[in-house]
């Protein structure tokens, strides 16, 4: 009978951290870095302890949430890769990208904030910059994609298309997808390229 019960816990003891992730994750991209551990747990349901019991601070909290979101941007790349059509595959997770970024601005602010400090954030980073680099390489090799595209072009197009602070997410979202359809007019090959 004994045995059973530490793996009940365990299972308990996951279930909670991954609702307060969630939860983390759903306050950063409303509030930022501003979100209190304390309305983190609140929401999750739990006491703030259990927050610090797997996260033993704040940053360690947001840095965990950070990676996770890096994560998901890698395994947007790696479906982009995956597509058999090297133009839609970029354009696709170059248009995915940039509606998160917009849908979770200030998600995204603690991600460029917590990157510079954390080592699993920043790992996780170098991963999603390596996918990247690999959909760029891809879609230039087939001649879809202009040569003088480089991964941080793209970055610097995600981080612009995230829209109006002050505007709600849907009017931020469709900034976002009219920004970055003209920036892929931009990186698309042509047979008369304009030099840069």
């Amino acid at each position: 009978m004994s045995g059973g019960l530490p793996r009940i816990l365990r299972a308990d003891a996951a279930d909670n951290r991954s609702r307060v992730l969630a939860s983390a994750r759903a306050l950063l991209s409303g509030a930022g870095l501003a979100a209190p551990v304390s309305e983190v747990a609140r929401r999750a349901g739990v006491a703030p302890a259990t927050v610090y019991r797997s996260f033993p601070t704040k940053q360690a909290l947001v840095a965990e949430v950070v990676a996770d979101e890096l994560r998901t941007c890698a395994a947007t790349v790696q479906d982009g890769l995956a597509d058999p059509d090297p133009w839609r595959g970029f354009a696709g997770v170059v248009m995915s990208i940039g509606e998160a970024s917009a849908r979770n601005r200030h998600l995204q602010d603690a991600l460029l904030a917590s990157v510079r400090g954390d080592a699993r954030a920043g790992g996780s980073r170098a991963a999603a910059l390596d996918a990247l680099a690999a959909l760029v390489r891809r879609a230039q090799a087939a001649g879809v994609l202009r040569a003088d595209v480089v991964p941080d072009d793209l970055v610097l197009v995600l981080l612009g298309s995230r829209g109006p602070e002050d505007a709600p997410a849907e009017v931020r979202v469709a900034e976002a997808r009219r920004r970055t359809a003209l920036a892929l007019e931009g990186f698309r090959a042509r047979a008369d390229p304009v030099p840069l």
